[in-house]
This record gives structure tokens, sequence and C-alpha cells, in this order.
């Protein structure tokens, strides 16, 4: 689903994906309606504008996130400001991708973002990592860390390391030697029983607890 407020870009990006053989399921152009309309068509993946009239952009991928966390969220905006991509990402937000990029390098994103895989405009990678860093550094709520809560096995914990490192599900498969859907399953089943929403809040949750540096 592609979500803009400018028809002609919503046009050109969805003829592009549905050229390189997507289905492009809905389009919307202001944010009450793409919320409407993703609720409806269920996409997988929402290609998402953050200027957006009527509930902004990082609203509108709070809601949907928030509603179903398996969506994935590619945010394409005129945007590089750090404080845009920062509050994107916090929001639910897969990748953030500028509309400077070519359209190889938009099908390449909304790939990586279909699989999980965070995917960002050169140069921003690290200072999201860093914000990761600097929202562990704060105090936090406490934490499903009760005698009670669900214990995570050997290889949920393994693949969390990893995520908190950086890497992408496609290298976590590699390293341990299993499929792509395995890793997604085992972040979905960590995800669960840690009651958390989202990739931000599992590797502010790993981070916090020293797995980066394991």
């Amino acid at each position: 689903m592609v979500v803009d407020d400018h028809p002609m870009w919503r046009d050109a990006v969805a003829r592009d994906l549905a050229a390189a053989g997507y289905e492009v399921v809905a389009t919307a152009g202001d944010g009450p309606q793409a919320v409407r309309r993703a609720r409806a068509a269920a996409p997988d993946v929402l290609v998402l504008d953050l200027n957006l009239p009527g509930l902004p952009g990082v609203e509108v991928c709070r809601e949907l996130v928030a509603a179903d966390p398996a969506l994935r969220v590619l945010v394409l905006s005129a945007s590089g400001e750090h404080a845009d991509v920062l509050e994107a990402v916090k929001s639910g937000a897969t990748g953030y991708l500028v509309k400077s990029a070519s359209t190889e390098e938009l099908l390449a994103a909304v790939r990586s973002t279909a699989a999980g895989d965070p995917v960002f405009t050169p140069g921003l990678a690290g200072l999201v990592l860093g914000e990761y860093r600097r929202l562990a550094a704060e105090p936090a709520p406490p934490a499903p860390d009760t005698p009670d809560a669900p214990r995570l096995t050997d290889r949920e914990t393994e693949v969390l390391r990893l995520v908190a490192k950086g890497l992408s599900y496609k290298q976590i498969a590699e390293r341990l030697v299993i499929s792509h859907r395995t890793v997604q399953n085992h972040v979905q089943n960590t995800l669960g029983k840690l009651q958390l929403h989202n990739r931000v809040e599992l590797v502010r949750y790993a981070i916090e607890r020293g797995l980066d540096d394991a």
C-alpha cells in the first residue's frame, strides 16, 4: 500500500511497484484515509510519507503497527532530518528512505522491508542504532522480567542478541545456518513472550540487558 498526499508521486510509486511484480492493494492521500484503507486492505508493506494532512505519518504508523505488529512500514519522505527519522523509527517504522532515492533503491528497500529487515538511507543506520543505545541508557519502566515472565529459549536469546547488534534477519539466518523464516518466527515469538510490539522495543530490551555486548 502506498500513502502520499501528492497524487503524481503516489501514482508513480504505485506504478513502479506494480511493474516490479508487487500487488498494490490500496493507496491513500491523507492520514485518516490511510488508517481506514490499511485496516481494510491489510497490506504486508506500507510505503508511507510523513507529511500527511489530517493525521501525521508517524501517528498513522504508530496506530497501524500497534494494531498489527506484523505490518512492515517503509517511510518514504522528502525529509532527511534526524528528528524525523528517529520519530518514524520510534513509531514502529521498519525503514526510512528519502525521496531522492532511485527506483532501484526503492524496490530494494521494499524487498528488505517485506522480509522484516531494517533499511535506511545511507548514513542514517548509525544514527538509529545510536538512538537505540541512548534510549537504553535512560531509566525505563519496569520490564516484564518477573519470575512469572515467560523464559526465552537459548535460540531465541541468540537471535535477540544478534538483532541487538544490528544484524539483518538475512545475516542472522546465515550466521546461525537457519532459514530466514525461522528467524522471523523466533522474533515474533520473542515479541509475544516479552509483550513488546516492534523491533525498536525489542532492541531496547536487549541493549538494556547488555545482550549487544555479549
